[in-house]
């Protein structure tokens, strides 16, 4: 199979699929090595750049996964409306951020760091799969423990929790 084929079939794997796809399962159903699916991903990425087009491929939660270019966000939200983009509000977006840089915490903990209740942003952010319930805290009434989930690095374009910019 030529370089080229073997780029469309890529191309078109990453197209189809909702969610990112790991280099290893790439190079099984291409029949290459993974080393050789890193490369043709690389090359992939910087041709989609180079020729000026809408969609990207962008690494994120362990695998890759195609996406709009970012410059093109404000056209895209203009078109799709904000309502169906599905925006987080600040204060999902708040405490989600809380429950990143300081996960596993419970619903007190992040009460006490926001100074409000959060109940339905955080029965929200379980809907969205943005978060999950970890376990149970081994303290009085043994509350709910909560952290991100792969979902979370999908929605923001992050490989990992690593890529969190610091806090200042």
């Amino acid at each position: 199979m030529s370089e080229i084929n073997l780029k469309a079939i890529i191309e078109a794997i990453l197209f189809l699929s909702e969610e990112p796809v790991r280099v290893k399962k790439i190079a099984s159903r291409t029949g290459i090595s993974i080393e050789k699916a890193e490369a043709l991903l690389g090359e992939l990425q910087q041709d989609l750049i180079e020729q000026g087009r809408g969609l990207r491929i962008f690494e994120v939660a362990g695998g890759y996964q195609m996406g709009s270019a970012p410059e093109l966000a404000p056209y895209l939200e203009e078109a799709v409306g904000e309502e169906e983009s599905g925006q987080l509000s600040n204060a999902a977006l708040e405490t989600l951020a809380i429950i990143a840089y300081r996960q596993p915490l419970t619903r007190l903990e992040i009460e006490e760091i926001r100074g409000v209740r959060c109940e339905y942003i955080l029965d929200n952010l379980l809907k969205r799969k943005l978060i999950r319930i970890s376990g149970r805290k081994e303290s009085p009434g043994r509350p709910l423990i909560y952290k991100t989930t792969p979902d979370f690095l999908q929605y923001f374009g992050l490989k990992d929790l690593r890529e969190l910019p610091p806090l200042e």
